[in-house]
């Protein structure tokens, strides 16, 4: 029986007739399915902007299909917005509010099915993360990328260049002329960020998870297959409420560690490890998504390539047949036989597939001839990272596969990026940011402007930085993330001094520090718990239940 029928249909239900006669639903509509269709439109992020527009051709299809549509508002911070200040403290904790709220919305109006809309970093896992606990039918549908900007040392600039340049500027290598004529030109028109951030890594995923129609996660945000994959949605919704494809019926084990193989070969953003193990998590599964990233980096081969490490842009992937090619060039290590919300499995996706443009192999190559014999993304262990961290080496040059230096340690993100900014970091460096992690930051900010800078000044091939943050998908160079235990649980890194030796070794998958064990042991009994950076709000109870960055910086009640 559908969900909607329950208070919809009877004569005691007048009640519920009657409230959505008041906006104007027709007796006929409501005879129909109810669509949820959640829509993070808003005027702060531009990846969201074009959604009005996304959301009325969905309406349309569902109309058209049978059902009917009922729009709803989801929250969702932009986290180039929030970069470098207080606001990146809500953007992590904020993919918690996105599921909860859906979850709200859909059991408080008891949709038959959803159709999700966002586009950026946390609202694409929020909104898998609701799918997957309400277990009901759900397409994912995001805006689609945006265009490359200007040219800017060597590729189409975007808002991140802008951070690179300011790292230039401060370094004399560009003139303040030169700086500011970005600010016009970097960022053309709306859509999610032009590289393979984690926006456009979670987009690529979803489809790939099986849950986003073929083509639907890369078409960019300002062409017309952008609006004719919405209203393919909206129609499709219809189908797989029909059909009773719910879900958990696309989200498996199996299209899971497909997605993680999509990761891998297309080295996509460090942040997917814990957004698909949130995922998992919310479907009930028994996978354990990082010991599998972990399996199966040493096995898939890097196929595809786009900036941040190279000059190609997510939409030239598209071009050369985005999520659809790599995941035909890459089919015998997937899982072909599991559901989709085609209402087909990947191989039959695979099979019949038709590709709008040709194939150019300048962004995805073929098994025979990969980018890297590895995947993309790889899980470091080690005495200062022993419940593991998480790094990007198809991202940075083979040349910092090993890299030794010397800490210099920070205890927040701006005292590093103004000790970068004045020069006080050199050749040899390895930058320690700590106490941003999920309970330490809170919410597990992100290093984005410490690596530009670092970039900006020269110093990308001769520094490395460590941190039990996070980094945003553009970020290349030597760089581990998601370190845990985390500084503010009394992890490894919290004890740290300017001057300890630091080795990284991508290939051996190690991340040591250079001290007795004893040192060590010493230093951890000699160190004291800080007070918490929040006490109240929203972010004081999330550093009192977030769980480490190693468990997908979930909310664990039993925390509290």
């Amino acid at each position: 029986m559908e969900r909607s029928k329950k208070i919809l249909q009877g004569l005691g239900n007048q009640y519920y007739r009657a409230t959505m006669k008041s906006m104007g639903f027709t007796t006929e509509d409501l005879k129909r399915p109810l669509i949820g269709i959640a829509n993070a439109w808003s005027e702060c992020v531009p990846g969201h902007f074009n959604l009005r527009q996304a959301a009325q051709r969905v309406r349309d299809g569902v109309y058209r299909a049978g059902g009917t549509p009922v729009e709803f508002g989801v929250i969702g911070g932009c986290d180039g917005m929030g970069q470098g200040h207080d606001g990146m403290h809500y953007i992590l904790p904020s993919r918690e509010l996105i599921a909860n709220s859906i979850e709200s919305m859909a059991q408080i109006n008891l949709f038959d099915g959803l159709v999700l809309l966002g586009s950026c970093d946390k609202i694409v896992p929020g909104m898998l993360m609701a799918a997957a606990r309400l277990d009901i039918p759900c397409i994912f549908l995001p805006g689609g990328p945006m265009e490359g900007g200007v040219e800017f040392d060597g590729r189409q600039s975007d808002q991140t260049s802008s951070t690179e340049a300011y790292g230039m500027l401060s370094a004399g290598k560009i003139t303040e002329a030169e700086y500011v004529a970005l600010e016009d030109t970097a960022c053309p028109g709306c859509g999610s960020c032009s590289y393979l951030g984690t926006a456009n890594t979670m987009c690529a995923l979803a489809e790939a998870l099986g849950m986003t129609l073929p083509d639907g996660g890369l078409a960019p945000a300002t062409s017309a297959a952008r609006m004719m994959k919405a209203e393919e949605t909206g129609v499709k919704i219809m189908e797989l409420v029909e059909k009773g494809v719910t879900a958990r019926k696309v989200i498996t084990n199996g299209s899971i560690r497909n997605a993680i193989k999509a990761c891998l070969a297309m080295s996509g953003s460090t942040n997917a490890v814990m957004h698909l193990t949130a995922i998992a998590r919310e479907a009930e599964l028994d996978i354990h998504v990082l010991e599998e990233f972990d399996t199966l980096s040493r096995t898939t081969p890097q196929i595809a390539k786009m900036n941040p490490a190279c000059q190609y842009n997510v939409i030239d992937f598209y071009h050369d047949g985005g999520v659809p090619r790599l995941m035909e060039n890459l089919q015998s290590q997937l899982e072909t036989d599991v559901m989709t919300v085609t209402g087909g499995t990947l191989a039959e996706n695979i099979a019949s597939h038709r590709y709008p443009y040709p194939a150019t192999g300048l962004v995805v190559h073929t098994m025979d001839n990969p980018f890297g014999y590895t995947g993309g993304v790889a899980v470091l262990r080690g005495n200062l990272a022993p419940d593991t961290g998480i790094t990007k080496p198809g991202a940075f040059d083979k040349s910092l596969y090993h890299f030794e230096g010397e800490a210099i340690c920070f205890d927040s993100e701006e005292e590093a990026e103004e000790a970068i900014l004045a020069g006080k970091v050199r050749d040899g460096h390895v930058v320690v940011i700590r106490y941003e992690g999920p309970k330490g930051g809170p919410g597990m900010r992100e290093m984005f402007k410490a690596m530009k800078y670092l970039y900006g000044r020269g110093l990308a091939l001769t520094t490395a930085l460590i941190t039990d943050g996070r980094f945003s998908g553009t970020n290349n160079g030597c760089f581990v993330g998601h370190i845990s235990p985390e500084a503010a649980e009394g992890g490894p890194i919290a004890i740290v001094k300017d001057g300890d030796r630091i080795v990284i070794d991508v290939e051996k998958r190690q991340l040591d520090l250079q001290v007795p064990q004893e040192e060590i042991e010493a230093r951890l009994k000699a160190w004291k718990r800080p007070e918490p950076k929040f006490k109240k709000g929203w972010l004081g109870l999330y550093c009192k239940i977030a769980s480490s960055g190693s468990e997908g910086a979930v909310l664990k009640y039993d925390n509290l």
